[in-house]
């Protein structure tokens, strides 16, 4: 466990380069088409601040998303208390817990670290769970706050939230904006609108591939803190059955998910952020035994 969240902080500061280096080359392309190089340094400098915006206030960001409304254990003693008692068997801080009324069964955590963390709950997924399975549920939440996982997952977050609206309005400005004076080889402009295409595509298919990884990890975490590996199952189980899609649905948000809060089918389960929820369960039967 130790080796992975020594593996989260070094893919964090991965992650962070790879932000820039896509930055970077944006900010080059659109210098390229303006024939001015210091768009380039302009980029660059306003997307770090734009990421060190992130860093600290991303969580706020995602539970407003998400419609999530932070609670006392007066609120809510049923959820509170689990993660209290979660927390204590971790050793961890209490996080803030938040609840969003929706339907849909699911959960999420947030946060930059322990210290800073946020787990949330749906409605739904507290009407549809038993103690053990609800117990299960945050468990693995609390693994993605134990593993470092949320601050991961939230740079992640920022990182393609930021290439994506960087790349938006690039764009417009391309083919609204005045560039009568710029005299710029047709070969050129065809490389700088592909930079500018792709990168948000790259970076949502990093963002793909830690989010996916994440969750085996987790789930083999909330197993291990509960020690009860069948509960999580059976959890994982009744989302198969029940399961809907999100009525605040947003695909920046949906890595930070349980399982997966967007509407399934078609090209949306190749580009999803979880793996299957058979494989989960599989896997947690397959290993029950070494948790």
């Amino acid at each position: 466990m130790y080796k992975a969240i020594a593996a989260n902080k070094r893919n964090t500061l991965l992650i962070m380069a790879t932000f820039i280096g896509l930055v970077t080359a944006i900010g080059y392309a659109v210098s390229l088409l303006y024939g001015n190089t210091s768009i380039t340094f302009w980029v660059l400098g306003g997307v770090i601040i734009y990421a060190l915006f992130q860093y600290f206030f991303a969580a706020k960001l995602a539970t407003s998303i998400t419609g999530a409304k932070e609670i006392e254990k007066r609120d809510n003693p049923r959820l509170y208390r689990i993660v209290e008692n979660l927390s204590i068997t971790l050793g961890l801080p209490m996080p803030k817990v938040y609840v969003i009324e929706d339907a849909a069964p699911n959960a999420f955590a947030t946060g930059r670290d322990p210290q800073h963390a946020i787990v949330a709950a749906t409605t739904g997924l507290m009407d549809i769970m038993d103690d053990n399975e609800l117990e299960a549920v945050m468990a693995h939440e609390m693994g993605h706050v134990q593993n470092y996982d949320i601050r991961v997952s939230m740079i992640a977050f920022g990182l393609v939230s930021a290439i994506a609206v960087l790349s938006d309005l690039i764009m417009h400005l391309f083919i609204f904006g005045d560039r009568r004076e710029s005299n710029v080889h047709p070969v050129v402009i065809i490389i700088g609108i592909l930079v500018i295409i792709l990168a948000p595509i790259i970076a949502t298919m990093i963002q793909l591939a830690i989010s996916r990884q994440r969750e085996f990890l987790a789930d083999a975490s909330g197993a291990l803190t509960t020690r009860d590996p069948e509960s999580l199952a059976d959890a994982l189980e009744k989302l198969q059955k029940y399961g809907q899609p999100m009525k605040n649905q947003n695909s920046a948000t949906a890595h930070l998910f349980f399982s997966n809060p967007l509407k399934g089918g078609g090209i949306t389960k190749l580009f999803s952020t979880h793996p299957p929820l058979e494989e989960r369960v599989e896997r947690l039967r397959r290993n029950a035994g070494t948790f």
